[in-house]
């Protein structure tokens, strides 16, 4: 599988891409997960707040891309665009795909996917990991597996999978000489079940 590397240009447009469209089927909150409240705040706005807050450092991003499927996430801040999955059921390539579609519509040359249920991912992590020169680049954390924010450019987007329950870690694990692990602060921990929810409440 070629990859071409790609020149990078001032003018390119990066799209943060937050997936936000499961089920979350082993939440048994009263509500779906990223609709539950996280020390006041719903688990979905911290993750776009922080986002927003890197945007306001000064972090390359242009425009905030959530994709939704299961649930109606409304409210969301009037500079989100909202990405409807439909096949959301399908897998999380569905979602990933459905958004690369909405960055390529926008212009954008390059995605930062991050995951709605991330929701202590810092603004810090998302600017790092936007600021990477490389064809990939994948935030690290000590002690943590996950990789998540992820910048992918356009170059790879081809080579994203199309179906099934997972994003892009193939590409990454199928390409090294292609990612930057760039080390980031804050913690990827995600918000699966209930438990993860109250853990992380006063």
């Amino acid at each position: 599988m070629e990859v071409p590397s790609l020149s990078r240009q001032a003018w390119s447009v990066i799209a943060a891409l937050i997936l936000a469209a499961g089920a979350g089927s082993r939440f048994a909150g009263k509500q779906h997960k990223l609709l539950s409240p996280l020390r006041g705040t719903r688990v979905i706005d911290h993750t776009i707040a922080a986002v927003q807050r890197a945007i306001a450092d000064g972090a390359p991003i242009a425009r905030i891309l959530v994709v939704t499927g299961a649930v109606d996430l409304a409210p969301l801040p009037s500079e989100v665009s909202v990405v409807a999955n439909p096949q959301w059921n399908e897998g999380q390539a569905t979602s990933l795909q459905a958004g690369i579609r909405a960055a390529e519509a926008i212009g954008a040359d390059a995605v930062v996917v991050g995951l709605g249920d991330q929701p202590f991912v810092s603004p810090d992590a998302w600017r790092a990991v936007a600021e990477s020169h490389a064809t990939i680049a994948v935030a690290t954390y000590p002690g943590a597996s996950t990789r998540t924010p992820a910048l992918i450019r356009r170059e790879a987007w081809p080579h994203l999978p199309k179906t099934g329950d997972f994003g892009a870690r193939h590409l990454i694990s199928s390409r090294p000489e292609l990612v930057e692990e760039v080390p980031c602060s804050g913690t990827p921990a995600d918000i699966d079940t209930l438990e993860d929810l109250e853990s992380w409440n006063p």
